[in-house]
């Protein structure tokens, strides 16, 4: 990672990097869609039906007190089923030690195999399955496992987020794998949930789960084991 190019060079590369990406998603979604439709979908009819409702005068205060209830309480609620617990867990692990060390660290040490066969490390795979309440907190996770404290941090800056990452033994490699899998890896709890509820199964909401994580898994092992043959 150090040795990626700086400045405007950089910039472009970074922008090319996360236009390919997003590139990926799509034609992944696509791969994915036809795949299901020749297999457990296959014969199941779909169809679009787009209703428009009568024009009426919109009513504020109705609005304000619908969109409160039907939206944001429910979505709050939703996040707060998942992230209570998964908070918990989280701090338990972090202030926990067995030894010398918490048992984020020794959760994180037994995974690192497979970390290190997807180009990551085993904190960043126990990172991403502790932040399943919310993905965007994927990094502060790894952050506080890193730095070993017992709660989520800010640092000061990216030169010193640069240098805490190239200490655990960051590489290009590393950062791409990283990128990939947090395109292509389960949902946020909260996105299952809702799942499940709409479609009155526990089957979708899995299915929702192992798809885009196997799909994840798969791309950084191949990229992974061919950066190695290739180096």
């Amino acid at each position: 990672m150090g040795g990626l190019a700086s400045g405007r060079t950089g910039t472009f590369l970074a922008a090319g990097l996360v236009v390919l990406l997003v590139l990926a998603g799509v034609l992944m979604t696509l791969l994915v869609s036809w795949f299901l439709s020749h297999t457990i979908l296959q014969g199941v009819p779909s169809s679009f039906t787009l209703e428009l409702p009568p024009y009426r005068k919109p009513q504020v205060g109705k609005i304000l007190i619908r969109s409160l209830l039907d939206r944001t309480l429910f979505v709050l609620s939703r996040a707060v089923m998942v992230a209570a617990p998964a908070g918990a867990i989280t701090w338990t692990l972090a202030n926990l030690t067995i030894g010398d060390a918490s048992c984020l660290a020794h959760l994180a040490s037994w995974l690192d195999p497979l970390g290190r066969l997807l180009g990551m490390d085993g904190m960043l795979i126990l990172a991403f399955i502790l932040a399943l309440p919310a993905n965007e907190i994927v990094l502060p996770i790894a952050i506080m496992g890193y730095l070993a404290e017992g709660a989520m941090l800010e640092l000061d800056s990216l030169h010193a987020l640069q240098e805490l990452l190239l200490a655990q033994g960051w590489t290009w490699l590393t950062a791409l794998n990283v990128m990939i899998f947090s395109l292509f890896h389960f949902p946020c709890g909260t996105t299952l949930l809702t799942m499940a509820r709409e479609t009155g199964s526990l089957k979708w909401s899995l299915l929702g789960f192992l798809i885009p994580t196997s799909v994840g898994i798969g791309l950084c092992f191949i990229i992974t084991q061919a950066a190695q043959l290739f180096s």
